[in-house]
């Protein structure tokens, strides 16, 4: 059977936050909060381990990287990019020197 998906959900780094403490206040488990919200037992448990793991950077959001993973992305795009600077310097060097000397004979 041809069955179509449902898109999957997305929640805010609030929402997800949120949650969490849910399940850390009081008397009630995680199921129960994972029922109340409408969500699966296994993504709570999910969002809670992120949120021991990393507390500052858990959560970054949908298609956003972790502010350490962005600022490695930069600096490997500006390491490129100074990179073909630097080849392009050396060969304008050398198309130079050639210029020069071929010039003073």
């Amino acid at each position: 059977m041809d069955q179509e998906r449902e898109p999957r959900k997305t929640y805010t780094r609030e929402f997800k936050l949120n949650a969490v403490r849910l399940t850390t206040a009081g008397d009630v488990t995680v199921a129960q909060v994972a029922r109340e919200l409408g969500i699966h037992e296994n993504t709570l448990h999910k969002w809670r381990r992120q949120l021991r793991a990393d507390p500052k950077q858990a959560f970054p959001g949908k298609g956003r990287l972790k502010p350490d993973e962005e600022e490695v992305r930069r600096l490997r795009r500006e390491n490129l990019r100074l990179k073909q600077e630097n080849e392009f310097l050396k060969r304008a060097a050398v198309w130079l020197a050639r210029e020069a000397h071929g010039s003073s004979e």
